[in-house]
């Protein structure tokens, strides 16, 4: 499984997301690393297809349903509209989710 970690230096809510998604791994018992992939300019950004830190990518797949491509890859802060409203990181269970679906293919 391609577990990919996007992040930006100046946005908080990396490390908490890292630690979620290494939680999922562990509930599932997923032992591939994740990869950290640093955005730290518009050129990786673009490269990356970089919607925002923290975005995290199974199997090559954003977590977030429906999810579309970016057009504008600018090293920035996400936010996910979650069930709870505005938050800087994705729903658990998306991430769960995304995990069980990369597992069964």
């Amino acid at each position: 499984m391609k577990v990919e970690l996007l992040w930006f230096q100046d946005c908080p809510n990396h490390d908490i997301a890292e630690r979620m998604l290494a939680d999922v791994l562990n509930e599932f018992g997923v032992t591939d690393p994740i990869e950290r992939i640093e955005v730290p300019d518009v050129e990786t950004g673009n490269r990356v297809v970089f919607p925002g830190s923290p975005t995290i990518r199974i199997d090559g797949l954003d977590v977030e349903p429906g999810w579309e491509p970016c057009e504008d890859c600018t090293p920035r802060c996400r936010l996910y509209l979650t069930s709870e409203g505005l938050r800087g990181v994705p729903e658990r269970e998306w991430v769960r989710q995304a995990v069980l679906e990369a597992a069964a293919s």
